[in-house]
Parts: structure tokens; sequence; C-alpha cells
């Protein structure tokens, strides 16, 4: 049985393969970015209040933008792995989680991952 998911969106995975080499420099170069579309997945909204006046408002202008992701069983996300969602080009944020089976259902769970947008 598939995801059951009635209103799904597509995200896209942009991966970079490794380096082809190096430069004059000896500096590596730039891998191929690859992109992989990610269909069937459940886009979440999420807030981080950092505390008025805390350690992480002590002279930044960080405003962290993020979602919670949960994508289709089996979907491959790595924690160098960089995702576009809704236009917005996110860094995936931990280690993703396979749920493996639903406790819901019983069936193949999400994969569960964090996406953030971080500026400032």
């Amino acid at each position: 049985m598939a995801f059951p998911v009635p209103y799904p969106e597509t995200v896209i995975v942009l991966r970079t393969l490794s380096s082809p080499g190096r430069d004059g420099l000896g500096l590596p170069l730039p891998g191929v970015q690859q992109e992989i579309p990610l269909k069937g997945c459940v886009v979440a909204p999420r807030q981080d209040n950092p505390a008025p006046g805390g350690p992480e408002q002590q002279a930044r202008d960080t405003v962290i933008t993020g979602w919670t992701i949960y994508a289709p069983p089996g979907s491959d996300v790595r924690t160098t792995d960089q995702v576009r969602i809704r236009g917005q080009v996110c860094e995936v944020t931990g280690q993703p989680g396979d749920w493996g089976h639903s406790p819901f259902t019983g069936t193949p769970g999400p994969v569960q991952f964090a996406a953030d947008r971080i500026t400032g």
C-alpha cells in the first residue's frame, strides 16, 4: 500500500555529487548538483521561538523558518542534502528518521526529516 496522502506535495532533493577533481590551487572543484523529485510528501510548517533576549537573539538578525517533511516510505534523504520546498532552498537538519511501519495502520511509515531555511 502506498503512503496514503490525499493532497501530497513534491519536494526536490538537491544532492551534490562528489568533486570531479581539484583546481590549479589544489582546492576541490564543486560537484554537479543533482535534482531528485520526491513526490507524495506532507510538508508541515514548524516554528521555533527563541526566548526574548536569550542567547539566540544577542547581536544577531537570524531568522529560522522550518518545515517537518513526511516523505513516502523508503525515501532516500541524507543529512548532506538540501531540499527545495515551495521554491525555497533549505538545509536538511539532523538525521532523517524512518518510521518503519505506521503504528496506526501497520503499513510502511514515512521518512521524517527537518528542513530549515536560515538567514542572517
